[in-house]
């Protein structure tokens, strides 16, 4: 190759370079022009090593020339990478810019089940009054679930239609109160406690749920009377439900409690005027009480001459629609964020 071809290719290759140098607008296409020219095929790769058919006397000349283009060239290259790149992170953060005067958006928070929020609080009322919380075993025996209560084989409530059953003696508990047995066999009197959780049932309708939550409770001591259960589940009403509330007793049966009445208190809706929650009764009941039997403490090996007792139990479900006007016990097992969010 002729020094005047070489000179020649060699100013036609920079000013080529550095015009497309200019008019690249990214990485990529920045890249594919180093690639061009200064790869190891690239085009002044290739011209300096033609180098070896120019004059010798020419050749320091030419190659100084060549590795000034050379080093300008990779420099301005750079030079460009480092442009790019910021004005890439420049627009990065232009697309994902927060605009300070929009409004912000909320933040879901979890929140406690409305019933957990209702046991919480009747937990919350009895403790105040010296009750302790003994939680027990949702699969129970059946002498702890019946028998020790005073309940008879024949009673309906032992049925296989209306208890869900393992085996002859294995069951799923239908109410909270054999714990006050399982209590009272490993406590010596006084005993004062409150047993809250899961019961199951075979019903399920609008009123009713085949798992639903109770809170039982049980006091004995040595002079306790029938106004003693009274006044404690006065007490709860007025706290629970507002002082405007009024609250009856009317005798009631139950096979562990002689005499047992259940509790009324007049309707939250109407405010006893009567309307169809209550029936046009102007009443609702929340719970049933009473004293407890004596087959019971005998079951326990308490003396009945020395020892007293009331007993009482209510339904969590119950107690939260009467309060929060709910027609329909479905909707606290739906998990319909918009019923619970309105708790």
């Amino acid at each position: 190759m002729l020094v005047r071809e070489f000179e020649e290719e060699l100013k036609k290759l920079e000013r080529e370079a550095f015009q497309s140098l200019e008019e690249v607008k990214d990485i990529g296409a920045l890249e594919e022009l180093r690639v061009k020219f200064l790869g190891r095929k690239g085009r002044l790769t290739l011209l300096l090593r033609s180098l070896k058919d120019i004059p010798i006397e020419e050749r320091p000349r030419l190659g100084d020339l060549s590795n000034r283009i050379k080093t300008l060239l990779e420099e301005e290259i750079e030079r460009k990478r480092l442009r790019l790149k910021e004005e890439e992170k420049a627009r990065a953060l232009w697309k994902e810019r927060i605009d300070v005067t929009l409004p912000g958006r909320p933040i879901l928070r979890g929140k406690l089940h409305v019933l957990t929020q209702v046991m919480e609080e009747i937990i919350d009322i009895f403790v105040s009054m010296g009750f302790q919380v003994y939680e027990g075993p949702e699969v129970e025996l059946d002498y702890y679930n019946f028998e020790a209560l005073n309940i008879p084989p024949d009673h309906p409530a032992r049925e296989m239609n209306d208890t869900f059953y393992f085996s002859q003696e294995v069951l799923l508990r239908t109410h909270t109160s054999p714990m006050q047995i399982r209590v009272m066999e490993k406590e010596k009197p006084p005993v004062q406690m409150i047993s809250p959780g899961p019961v199951y049932r075979r019903d399920a309708d609008i009123s009713h749920s085949p798992m639903f939550h109770q809170i039982e409770g049980l006091w004995v001591d040595k002079e306790v009377t029938f106004a003693h259960l009274k006044g404690t589940l006065a007490y709860f009403v007025k706290e629970f439900f507002g002082k405007d509330i009024r609250m009856r007793f009317r005798p009631s049966y139950f096979p562990f409690t002689e005499p047992s009445a259940e509790v009324d208190i007049s309707c939250v809706l109407c405010k006893g005027s009567g309307c169809p929650t209550c029936k046009n009764t102007g009443w609702i009941e929340i719970l049933g009480c009473g004293m407890v039997r004596p087959e019971v403490f005998q079951a326990v090996n308490y003396d009945f001459y020395q020892w007293r007792g009331y007993a009482f139990g209510m339904g969590v479900e119950r107690i939260a629609m009467i309060r929060h006007g709910i027609n329909d016990i479905r909707l606290f097992f739906q998990n319909d964020l918009r019923f619970l969010d309105q708790f």
